[in-house]
C-alpha cells in the first residue's frame, strides 16, 4: 500500500517504490515531518525529533520544561504567528488585525485515486494508480480550516501535494501567502540547483550552496518567467548525475510564484514553493474556499538523472490530457523566420511546397495574418483574418495547403492588445492599467484583463470563429510581455492583490474550455520563447516553444536546463537559418538539425532559398526523425556531457528506449584547439550483459558503459556526430560457438560534417 496509517500513534507514512516520506502528530497537536528519503520499513522515526530545550525561541504554552519551539522542529505546514521564525508556508490576517494561524491537527482520510482541483489544473492518475492522503488541520480560535492533500503515485516516486484553506469563521480574514508545499529536512548540508535565465537565454543551470541566509527566488513577472523556473533541486553536496540523495520540487502554475530554501539554526533545513510575490493578497470571506495551486516532489538516491526520469515518466503520463501525448506529432515548418510581418498567401504557399519536399507535415502561420497588422504596433485583438493581405480567404489557403498533404496551423496571442486596434477602441476598460496613468508598453502591447469573463468570452468567440472557418489543426499560443500594471477596473481597492491569480484562473478557463471543444487541435505554448515553460502551462499544452534563440549552440545549454524536468516531447525546438538570426553564428546544417531533435523538431526558415542539396539533406534528417520519434519521446533522457563544464570541449546527450533495445547518441563540439585529444564518451542506460551494435562493430553494454567510445579528434566548426545503437538478440550457447551473429540493420547514421 502507498499509504499506511497507525491511528494510536497518529503515524502517516507515504510509500512510493523507491521512497518514505513520513509525518506524525506531536503531543502539543501540530503535525511534524519526520522523513522524507530512501524507501525503508514502516516505523516510527519520531525518535529523530529534537528533544533538546528551547535556548532563548519561543514554544508553546502547554510546554512544561521549555520544549517544543516551532522554530526548531521539524513541521509540515508552518504558519505565522506561532513562533516559528522561519520562511512560513500560510500568512494570514485575521479580521482583528492579527497576523497569526495556529493549526493543530483535527483528522485524515484516506482516499482511492488522485485528488483533483476545482479551478485548478493537476496530476490526474490512471485506473487508480495513485491513492490520496487528506488531512485535516484547524484553528479553533479563527475557526480556520486547512486541508492538505498528497497524492501518491507509488510507481513512479512522485508525490504532489496542495492546499485548500477554508473559512469556517463569521468573518473575512486576508490570505497573505501560501505555499503549496514545505518540506523541512532535520539535518544535512545540501546544494540548491535553480535555472534562471532572460530572454533568448532560458533556464540556465546553476548550482549554489545552502547556507543560513534564506535563498528566496521566483517570479514576479506575472508568468512564470525566464528570469526563474519553478522547478529546482536540494541535493547532497556529492551528488552527481549517477549517485547521491536528491530532492526535486515543481509547481503546476503559469504566473507568479516564491521559493525559498534555507539553513536553519540547529542545520536543519527548510525549502518552500507555492504562489507569491510582495503584493499578493487573497480576501477569503465566510464560508469561502481557497485552492493553492499544486506542487509535486520527488526524491532520488541514485542521482540526478533518476530524479529527471521520475518526472519526466509523470509528465508524460499524468499531467497533459491531449491526445498528442502519446502519439506521433508533425514535423512543422513555421515562416516566421523566413518572412517575419511580409508575406502574401501566395508566398506561404511556396514555402508551404518547398517544406513538403523536405518531409514537413505542418504548416504554421505565423504572426501578421489579421486585422490591418504588418508590425507589431497594431492589431492584436482584432482576431479578423486579414483577407487583402493574404490575398484569399483562410479557408482557400488552408486548402491549398490541405491539397499538398499538409496540416495547417496558425498563430494566436490572445491575452494581448494594442492601442491601435479595433479592440482596444471599443473596450478601453478591458486593459490591466493603473488609474489616471498612461501604461507601460512592452513590444507596443498591452494586456487584457483575463479575470473578466467578457474578456474570456470575447476571446473563445474569436478564436473558435477562426478555428470554424477552415481545417485548422495546430495553434501556437503567444504570451509576449511580462505583466505590470496590476490594476482591474472590476475589482475594489481592496481586493487588487487577488488579480494576479485571478488572471491565471481566468487564463486556464479559457484554456480549458478550447482544447475540451477541439481536442484534435495540437496546442504549442510559447511566451518570448520559453518565459511561460511551467506545469501548468503543459496541462493544456503537450509542448511549449522552448525559446526565441534558435541558434543550435546557444540551444545545447537552453534545452539542458530545461531538461531536468522537462521531457523531450515538450520541447519545441527547430532547425533554423544560418548565419542565425539571433546571434549571428554559423553553424553546420546537420549540427543545427541534430539539436533540434532533443525537441518536437520542426523547420524555422524560408525553404524556397534552399539549395537541392540542402533540401535532400533536410529530408534526410526529417525522414530519421520520424523514425526514433517515438523513441526519443517515450525513451529515458540522460546528460552525457554538460554544455556548463568549462572543462568541456563537446556536449552529449543519449536517449535510451524503456525497454533498452535501442538507443541514440548525440555528440556537439564546441570548441576545437590544435593537436586536439580524442574525444572519449561513457554511454548509459544499457543493459550490462547485452551486446550492442554500432555501425559495424559490436559492443557489450557493460563495455560501452564503463570504458566507454572514443572517438575521433573534431577539426572543424561546431562538429557534430549522432549513432543509434540497436541490441543484438540473445544467442544460445551454440550460436555463439560456432555461428556468427545474424546481420543485423545498420541504424547508425550520419550526414555531412561528421567525427566518429
Amino acid at each position: 500500500m502507498a499509504i499506511l496509517i497507525n491511528d494510536d500513534k497518529k503515524l502517516f507514512t507515504l510509500q512510493t517504490r523507491n521512497s518514505t516520506y513520513q509525518m506524525k502528530v506531536g503531543e502539543f497537536g501540530y503535525l511534524y515531518h519526520l522523513y522524507y528519503g530512501k524507501r525503508i520499513d514502516h516505523q516510527d522515526l519520531s525518535y529523530l525529533l529534537y528533544d533538546g530545550p528551547s535556548h532563548f525561541t519561543p514554544y508553546p504554552y502547554e510546554s512544561k520544561n521549555r520544549v517544543g519551539s516551532l522554530t526548531l522542529m521539524p513541521q509540515e505546514f508552518p504558519t505565522v504567528g506561532t513562533g516559528d521564525l522561519g520562511s512560513v508556508a500560510l500568512d494570514v490576517e485575521n479580521a482583528d488585525g492579527t497576523r497569526i494561524i495556529d493549526l493543530k491537527y483535527k483528522g485524515y482520510e484516506v482516499l482511492a485515486g488522485k485528488y483533483s482541483l476545482t479551478e485548478l489544473p493537476s496530476f490526474y492518475s490512471h485506473n487508480n494508480d495513485a491513492q490520496t492522503l487528506k488531512i485535516t488541520l484547524v484553528d479553533v480560535i479563527s475557526d480556520i480550516e486547512v486541508e492538505l492533500y498528497y497524492g501518491v503515485f507509488e510507481d513512479k516516486d512522485v508525490i504532489t501535494r496542495a492546499v485548500v484553506i477554508s473559512n469556517l469563521s463569521e468573518n473575512a480574514i486576508q490570505l497573505k501567502k501560501t505555499q503549496s508545499l514545505s518540506l523541512d529536512l532535520i539535518s544535512g548540508q545540501y546544494d540548491l540547483i535553480h535555472f534562471h535565465g532572460r530572454w533568448a537565454d532560458e533556464r540556465n543551470f546553476e548550482r549554489v550552496s545552502l547556507t543560513h541566509n534564506v535563498t528566496t527566488f521566483g517570479s514576479d513577472y506575472g508568468i512564470s518567467s525566464a528570469k526563474e523556473n519553478p522547478g529546482f533541486i536540494l541535493l547532497n553536496k556529492d551528488t552527481t548525475e549517477e549517485t547521491g540523495d536528491c530532492y526535486g520540487f515543481n509547481l503546476v502554475y503559469s504566473g507568479n510564484f516564491q521559493a525559498t530554501a534555507e539553513l536553519g539554526t540547529l542545520e536543519q533545513s527548510r525549502v518552500t514553493l507555492g504562489l507569491g510575490d510582495n503584493e499578493f493578497s487573497w480576501q477569503l470571506d465566510p464560508g469561502a474556499m481557497f485552492e493553492v495551486p499544486e506542487a509535486v516532489m520527488s526524491f532520488s538516491s541514485t542521482g540526478l538523472t533518476q530524479l529527471s526520469h521520475n518526472f519526466h515518466d509523470a509528465i508524460r503520463e499524468n499531467l497533459c490530457r491531449s491526445k498528442y501525448i502519446n502519439g506521433p506529432r508533425p514535423v512543422l515548418i513555421n515562416n516566421w523566420e523566413a518572412t517575419y510581418f511580409d508575406f502574401t498567401g501566395k508566398k506561404l504557399l511556396e514555402i508551404a511546397t518547398a517544406a513538403k519536399d523536405i518531409g514537413a507535415d505542418l504548416f504554421v502561420m505565423d504572426d501578421g495574418w489579421f486585422g490591418k497588422r504588418s508590425d507589431d504596433n497594431s492589431s492584436l485583438g482584432d482576431w479578423f483574418v486579414n483577407e487583402q493581405k493574404l490575398g484569399c480567404s483562410l479557408n482557400e489557403l488552408v486548402t491549398k495547403i490541405n491539397a499538398l498533404g499538409m496540416e495547417f496551423g496558425i498563430w494566436f496571442e490572445p491575452e494581448m492588445v494594442n492601442e491601435d486596434s479595433e479592440l482596444y477602441n471599443a473596450h478601453p476598460d478591458w486593459v490591466l492599467n493603473f488609474p489616471h496613468r498612461r501604461p507601460l508598453l512592452s513590444r507596443g502591447q498591452m494586456v487584457l484583463d483575463m479575470s473578466k469573463e467578457a474578456v474570456q468570452n470575447y476571446l473563445f468567440d474569436r478564436i473558435s470563429d477562426v478555428l470554424d472557418s477552415a481545417n485548422v489543426s495546430y495553434i501556437k499560443w503567444d504570451m509576449n510581455r511580462p505583466i505590470t500594471e496590476w490594476y482591474s477596473k472590476d475589482l475594489t481597492d481592496s481586493r487588487q492583490g487577488e488579480l494576479q491569480h485571478r488572471y491565471v484562473l481566468g487564463l486556464y478557463k479559457l484554456l480549458g474550455r478550447l482544447t475540451r471543444r477541439y481536442p484534435d487541435v495540437l496546442f504549442e505554448g510559447c511566451s518570448s520563447g520559453g518565459a511561460r515553460f511551467d506545469l501548468g502551462m503543459l496541462a493544456y499544452e503537450p509542448q511549449i516553444w522552448t525559446s526565441d534563440n534558435t541558434d543550435a549552440i546557444n540551444r545545447l545549454k537552453i534545452q539542458y536546463g530545461t531538461s531536468f524536468f522537462y521531457p523531450i516531447s515538450t520541447m519545441g525546438s527547430h532547425v533554423s537559418a544560418s548565419p542565425n538570426h539571433q546571434n549571428g553564428r554559423v553553424t553546420p546544417f546537420e549540427t543545427r538539425a541534430n539539436v533540434a531533435m532533443a525537441g518536437t523538431f520542426g523547420y524555422e526558415l524560408d525553404v524556397t532559398k534552399m539549395s537541392d542539396a540542402d533540401k535532400k539533406q533536410a529530408k534526410a534528417y526529417t525522414d530519421f526523425y520520424k523514425r526514433v520519434q517515438e523513441m526519443t519521446f517515450e525513451g529515458d533522457y540522460y546528460h552525457l556531457v554538460s554544455p556548463f563544464d568549462r572543462d568541456n570541449d563537446a556536449v552529449a546527450w543519449q536517449i535510451v528506449a524503456k525497454d533498452q533495445s535501442k538507443s541514440l547518441v548525440t555528440i556537439v563540439a564546441t570548441d576545437v584547439v590544435g593537436n586536439p585529444p580524442f574525444v572519449y564518451i561513457k554511454l548509459r542506460g544499457l543493459k550490462s550483459n547485452a551486446k550492442y551494435k554500432i555501425k559495424d562493430n559490436i559492443y557489450s553494454g557493460d563495455a560501452l558503459m564503463n570504458a566507454g567510445l572514443k572517438l575521433m579528434q573534431p577539426k572543424g566548426n561546431y562538429l557534430q556526430n549522432k549513432f543509434i545503437l540497436k541490441k543484438l538478440p540473445i544467442l544460445n550457447e551454440l550460436e555463439v560457438r560456432f555461428c556468427r551473429p545474424p546481420q543485423q540493420e545498420n541504424l547508425a547514421e550520419t550526414h555531412g560534417s561528421t567525427w566518429s
